[in-house]
């Protein structure tokens, strides 16, 4: 009996570990075992390789062949072992020289006719394999540019089998980088905030929740511009610095997403259609749990349009990320754990027809309708949110206001940036970079109290802000301090603090800032 080995790597979550793909020649009929708890999609592998490898005129052994992936006891799922388990079989065979395998991983899916295909999660499988010291890999030439992303490996991309046996042989195919048709730019390209008209005071709470990073709500009837403003949201946004691209990166490639144009380096933005599944927002899978929508809108902006409209579990599914920044998801075998660090941007009709409490205008549903709707978004989560804001329908004042210019994304993204530096400058060496990042009894700790906290005494007296509530006050107080270049809140930053967590009206010291 002959035996060979490849390296290929496994994903649980964002965490790759390695995975020794072992060989084995004879003992039996000539038929094709794997084992070392393959999903379907790798026992499936069976039929590929043995069909690729004859396509190609290789030659597929005429015995038994045992395919064992190490360790046995974790779950394997997906088809990028295809390349290392004909790797193996190579080497068992005594096709070249099996120590160029040492230190190399493999990661592809193979076609029927031989051809190498693109692959789930390429980002954070190479990242794995160099934090495990390899220092080759072999790739589907189609993500070559993706996988030069990883530095400390040298990266091989192969078309086909052909290409594969010339790498191992030591006489590699041309490098060529596949060129893309994907369009550059961002995904908010063309949406710029000097669209949206009038609205003063709802632009100033979205550059507050930009600046800060503090989540909002934002209800008020049809047609007002809660959409717009959220779709805008991530154009005030900073880039990502390089670890959060990485990081951020790894999750688009586990979710299929591609990377043509290199790290993901603007925010990303995700919005869901409220009739979403669970599964869908925060992932899942039958045993290798795939990302969700929270997960892929990390270090950027989920937006839940018509939010009561989502299944209640769905909301109520979001207590624990808007916390914790991550989400465990739990299966037999294993637990998956995927970063979920984003900022939630809700919008809300009053009620089922967009007309309660709106002036001039008849609300047809029932008083119960309109509270079941209401009640779809439960307190729990209402109270995470820092910043609540009612958007009043235009009147008169509408052409009028369409006709003066507001201001561009540029001008407002310029005073978030110099208000996050801000932050970054203070808290650095806590190692938190916002205001909304800061954990409650470190804000207490750390950081002064803003000047006239007997507000919040007497709010918390009368029952009207939670414990939570106090802290995203005095949070929401640093960022509006932020943005007007002081270095403590004051009692005014206070006061359009409070009243912007209460969702009242802010007033004349907001509505002349914005």
């Amino acid at each position: 009996m002959s035996t060979g080995r490849a390296f290929s790597v496994a994903l649980v979550g964002v965490e790759g570990a390695i995975v020794e793909v072992e060989a084995a020649l004879g003992g039996g009929l000539p038929r094709m075992v794997i084992v070392g708890l393959a999903d379907a999609a790798l026992g499936e592998a069976r039929e590929r390789c043995r069909a690729a490898v004859h396509s190609q005129g290789l030659g597929w052994p005429t015995q038994l062949v045992t395919v064992n992936l190490s360790p046995a006891t974790l779950p394997k799922a997906g088809s990028h072992y295809d390349l290392a388990i004909v790797t193996s079989v190579c080497a068992a065979a005594d096709r070249f020289d099996s120590e160029v395998l040492d230190r190399m991983v493999l990661l592809g899916e193979l076609g029927l006719d031989g051809r190498v295909r693109s692959v789930r999660g390429l980002l954070p499988a190479l990242l794995a394999a160099v934090a495990a010291g390899f220092s080759t890999a072999v790739v589907p030439a189609c993500q070559l540019g993706e996988a030069r992303l990883v530095e400390g490996l040298t990266i091989w991309g192969v078309d086909d089998l052909l290409d594969l046996v010339a790498v191992l042989v030591g006489d590699p195919p041309a490098q060529v980088v596949p060129a893309t048709d994907e369009p550059a730019g961002s995904a908010e390209s063309g949406k710029d905030l000097i669209d949206v008209v009038g609205q003063l005071e709802a632009k100033w709470a979205v550059e507050v929740a930009a600046a800060g990073r503090h989540h909002i709500f934002l209800h008020g009837p049809p047609g007002v511009g809660k959409t717009l403003l959220a779709e805008r949201l991530p154009g005030l946004l900073p880039d990502l610095d390089q670890s959060e691209a990485l990081e951020v990166s790894a999750i688009h490639s586990l979710a299929g997403l591609p990377l043509h144009d290199g790290l993901v380096r603007r925010p990303p933005y995700a919005d869901p259609h409220h009739s979403a599944s669970l599964a869908s927002i925060v992932g899942g899978g039958a045993r290798m749990a795939l990302p969700g929508s929270i997960s892929r809108a990390h270090r950027g902006v989920l937006f839940l349009d018509e939010a009561p409209e989502f299944s209640p579990r769905v909301i109520e599914a979001l207590r624990v990320p808007l916390e914790s920044g991550r989400v465990v998801l739990g299966r037999a075998m294993v637990h998956a754990v995927y970063p979920a660090s984003f900022q939630l941007v809700l919008a809300a009709n009053p009620c089922p027809c967009g007309n309660a409490g709106t002036r001039g205008a008849e609300c047809r549903c029932a008083p119960m309708a309109v509270r079941r709707y209401t009640e779809r978004i439960s307190g729990p989560i209402l109270d995470r949110v820092d910043i609540h804001h009612h958007l009043a329908p235009m009147s008169r004042t509408y052409l009028k206001a369409a006709q003066s210019s507001g201001e561009s994304t540029a001008a407002v993204a310029a005073r978030v940036a110099e208000a996050r530096a801000r932050q970054q400058r203070r808290l650095a060496q806590h190692g938190w970079r916002t205001n909304g990042e800061v954990p409650g009894p470190a804000l207490r700790r750390l950081l002064p109290l803003p000047r006239g906290v007997e507000l919040l005494d007497e709010a918390v007296s009368r029952g009207r802000l939670s414990a939570r509530g106090v802290d995203k006050v005095i949070r929401l107080s640093w960022t509006i301090a932020d943005l007007a270049g002081a270095d403590l809140p004051n009692r005014d930053h206070l006061h359009t603090a409070l009243a912007m967590r209460r969702g009242e009206q802010l007033g004349e010291v907001s509505r002349a800032r914005a």
